[in-house]
């Protein structure tokens, strides 16, 4: 250190407690990065790597950015998962001593971007605490650019899948942790996010630093009103974010001003693999907005809106009144176009109030965001008086306390002109009247440059030289210009300043002492009116609390406007929801499907769910016939019912359900090192510890991955543990290519068998995408793979394998032994959820064999007549030959 410069000890030293950061150093009109900061930045930003002396026997590597354009190249490295130290001179050069002060005043990650351009307005940038302990965790989680903070903790059988669950829900941009480095297996758990990932120190995450932390950020001596004084988990994520945030912003950050405590039993549970395999918000395949759920409902005229309605879709409700208030409220919009029409004309004039709140606390509001915040704030008034006629509670709950803000409004409109600079270091920002020594700078200028310009005609008069100017340049100021063929008439009082090809330039005494005055008055109005800004700008931001509550209910409204539409549009229908065990749904539509294709051309179709007679639907029908549509439809029905959105059916009642899973296709998890099977498995395992009889199962093709039988067992085994009568299993659907599941719905009362029906002609397919009651012995394969263009040839020779196939299945029947080797009284409760109503064991070929069983024991042979007894006897022979003959 002591053989570099002082510029670049000065660098060290930054660099030094900044060690995970890219430091941007400050060097006049220039940010300069060296050593290995300069090779990364070099190389990732594609910017020439040059050299600097530093004072040692080789140059320091070094690349730099102008000040002026730095945002763009800080996005692009923040993009690529690198931290930022912004490192500004603090002290003013010109009166320096030495070097120039200089210190970090903001370190930027994924997690705390504020910036706009570096923002997607439909959605929240989260950074995520997560703190882990061997009972339970804690995760906590903000948005900085609107001042939100969330806090929830887990504990129990499956806390750890509950977590994750979280994370992915929330999707952060950035989490910090106490996990350990070492613990890769729930690290690269937590990496399905695709967040920045680092700890922080275990310190920050220790309950009486965390305790400490909240309340001096809050202002408060007890956490009691802050509803998490006995939740010590949530209490150490919450501590140890705010201490990063802190660490990492160097400001107040007084707009984060509440803190949420909420539950995992307020919200439908989604896990991971439901959220991307209904398509919640992005697409499975290029992960576009198109094609989504989220497309479809967003009908939205404010960024806030989208950002709540994506929240409100990816966290459904379970309770009910606050479900129904919701529907109500989609209700009266729906029904009053008038309304309607008129709250969307007034939001289509709100700009992102949350963000400009953001900006504005954080303190890098510049002019034109007061203007958008005034534009935005003049509607409230006019929204609230619409809203005020509508009847329906939700509406008097979001309004009815609401701050119209007009100090806001009218402090801006007495201050900020109309039409500002976005710069705040350049003047023309502050209106006329609005500062009397404003307004007799702005005199002074006016008289001065008034004289100047009376300047040119007296001159030209006074010396007789017609082609007599006068100008300004930055350098030499004010001056006037006579061409060579006049210079015999200038006038002797004249002082020669700068000779130029054509003519000479002369300045006056008058002259200067004039310009003197309005360059003065020019510099003084500029600092000024950046002074005057800023104390507008730290006034608004006592109203920052009201602004976010005012920001909050009219993106609330946005979203309730938004499904009002979309129902109106689209013929939804307002379902009908309670605490019952039914799923009924009349002319049912998938929402998204529906959009994608011509008016009308949708087939839709019926479904009947419940806890009884109805609980397990297995349903059949050749690949590409709607299967899993009819299924995906069913589940994002419900889903939208209870985020408060009317559905796709003619009729729809909901039984509220508190998950919902869907295994629903797979694919290889490389970077855990699981195949397409392992993942089906994994997902299904967690399928089978979490759901409950409140909820709602999407199973597609469950034992695909591997071979027939094995697939079988254990798609027969599923079934079984869902539908059997002596536990109360989740509501199913369970679409399958094994065709001998069928035969299930006539030994288990809750199975019921439904098909896609499809039309043959000759070789030929055709799909009607109807569901019917039944099933269907065929997969038309072979027709399916001619439609995809698979060649003549291929189509040919496949048709002669499956018939070889088939008459060689029909020679071979495999028969499988009933297992009798279980004590009944010594099965455990798992193993009776595997055993039949009957109390045996059932194998997978012997569903006639049990229904020849139950007949036997339902035989009232005491009270028979003979011809009774042989007309019974002659029906289970009848039976029994019936099941010899579909042996395998």
């Amino acid at each position: 250190m002591k053989n570099l410069t002082p510029m670049m000890q000065q660098y060290m030293k930054l660099k030094e407690q900044h060690k995970d950061c890219i430091l941007f150093f400050r060097l006049g009109d220039f940010y300069e990065m060296f050593f290995d900061d300069a090779i990364v930045a070099s190389k990732e930003l594609e910017i020439a790597l040059t050299g600097r002396d530093c004072g040692l026997k080789e140059r320091a590597p070094m690349c730099g950015v102008p000040y002026h354009s730095a945002q763009n190249y800080i996005a692009k490295l923040v993009e690529k998962g690198y931290k930022v130290a912004i490192c500004e001179q603090i002290e003013d050069p010109a009166t320096a001593r030495g070097i120039v002060k200089r210190d970090v005043v903001r370190i930027i990650t994924p997690g705390t971007i504020v910036d706009t351009y570096m923002l997607h307005e439909e959605k929240n940038n989260y950074i995520l605490s997560l703190y882990k302990e061997e009972k339970g965790v804690g995760i906590s989680f903000a948005d900085i650019s609107t001042g939100e903070l969330k806090t929830a903790e887990f504990t129990g059988k499956e806390y750890i899948n509950q977590v994750f669950d979280e994370i992915f829900r929330i999707d952060p941009s950035e989490i910090i942790t106490n996990i350990p480095e070492e613990d890769q297996l729930i690290r690269n758990k937590i990496r399905i996010s695709a967040a920045y990932i680092s700890n922080f120190g275990d310190w920050a995450f220790q309950l009486e630093h965390a305790e400490k932390k909240i309340k001096d950020h809050f202002q408060v001596l007890t956490l009691e009103g802050l509803g998490i004084s006995d939740k010590p988990y949530a209490i150490c994520a919450t501590g140890a974010l705010l201490e990063y945030l802190h660490q990492t912003q160097k400001k107040s950050l007084f707009h984060i001003n509440k803190i949420n405590y909420y539950t995992s039993e307020q919200y439908v549970l989604l896990d991971k693999s439901t959220r991307r395999n209904l398509e919640l918000t992005e697409t499975i395949r290029d992960k576009s907005k198109k094609g989504s759920l989220f497309w479809v409902l967003d009908k939205t005229n404010t960024a806030m809106g989208a950002r709540t309605l994506r929240k409100w879709i990816e966290s459904p409700l379970r309770d009910i009144h606050e479900i129904q208030y919701r529907l109500d409220a989609v209700e009266e919009l729906k029904n009053n176009l008038t309304a309607r029409e008129e709250l969307k004309e007034l939001l289509k004039k709100v700009y992102d109030l949350e963000r400009l709140a953001g900006r504005i606390s954080y303190g890098n509001a510049n002019p034109r965001d007061l203007i958008a915040l005034k534009v935005s704030l003049k509607t409230l008034p006019m929204i609230k008086e619409i809203v005020d006629s509508l009847e329906q509670s939700l509406f008097q709950k979001l309004f009815q306390n609401m701050d119209l803000l007009e100090e806001v409004v009218d402090l801006i409109e007495d201050s900020i002109i109309e039409d500002p600079p976005v710069s705040i270091k350049e003047g023309q920002i502050i209106k006329d009247s609005y500062n009397q020594e404003l307004d007799s700078l702005r005199e002074a200028i006016t008289g001065g440059k008034k004289w100047i310009a009376d300047l040119e005609n007296h001159e030209k008069k006074a010396t007789g030289i017609k082609s007599l100017k006068v100008g300004f340049n930055k350098q030499f100021g004010y001056y006037i210009e006579v061409t060579n063929s006049n210079l015999g008439l200038v006038p002797e009082h004249y002082i020669r300043k700068q000779t130029l090809v054509n003519s000479e330039r002369y300045i006056t005494p008058e002259l200067k002492e004039v310009e003197s005055k309005v360059l003065g008055a020019e510099d003084k109005i500029i600092d000024l009116e950046y002074k005057l800004f800023i104390e507008v700008r730290d006034r608004i931001k006592e109203f920052i609390e009201s602004i976010q509550n005012a920001a909050s209910s009219i993106a609330a409204l946005d979203v309730l406007l938004s499904f009002a539409e979309v129902s109106d549009q689209f013929n939804y229908t307002k379902p009908i929801i309670n605490d019952e065990d039914k799923i009924e749904i009349s002319n049912g539509r998938h929402p998204v499907v529906e959009r994608m294709m011509e008016m009308g051309m949708f087939i839709a179709n019926d479904t009947l769910l419940d806890c009884d007679e109805n609980r397990l639907l297995i349903i059949t029908g050749p690949n590409m016939a709607g299967k899993s549509t009819y299924m995906r439809q069913v589940a994002l029905i419900v889903l939208m019912a209870q985020a408060g959105c009317f559905v796709p059916a003619d009729k729809a009642v909901v039984g509220v359900v508190d998950k919902i899973f869907t295994r629903v296709g797979a694919s290889d998890d490389l970077a855990q090192g699981q195949s397409t099977f392992m993942v089906e498995m994994s997902e299904l395992a967690n399928i089978l510890n979490n759901a409950t009889d409140k909820s709602l199962v999407i199973l597609d093709e469950v034992g695909r991955g591997t071979s027939t039988y094995d697939g079988l067992s254990i798609a027969w085994a599923v079934v079984e543990y869902f539908a059997l009568q002596n536990r109360r299993g989740s509501r199913t659907l369970f679409a399958t290519h094994y065709h001998e599941l069928t035969e299930l719905e006539n030994v288990l009362k809750n199975v019921k068998n439904y098909c896609i029906t499809v039309k043959e002609d000759e070789d030929d397919i055709i799909f009607l995408r109807k569901i019917v009651r039944g099933s269907i012995d065929k997969s038309y394969g072979i027709q399916v793979a001619k439609l995809a263009g698979v060649s003549d040839s291929i189509i040919q020779r496949a048709k002669e394998i499956l018939v070889s196939l088939e008459e060689k299945d029909k020679k071979h029947s495999i028969k499988i032994e009933v297992s009798q080797n279980i004590p009944q009284n010594k099965k455990s409760q798992k193993d009776q959820s595997f055993v039949s109503e009957s109390g045996r064991q059932m194998t997978l070929f012997d569903y006639q064999g049990q229904k020849i069983i139950e007949e036997l024991k339902n035989i009232d042979i005491l009270h028979m007549t003979p011809m009774e007894a042989m007309n019974c006897l002659y029906d289970l022979i009848k039976t029994a030959k019936g099941e010899d003959e579909k042996a395998i």
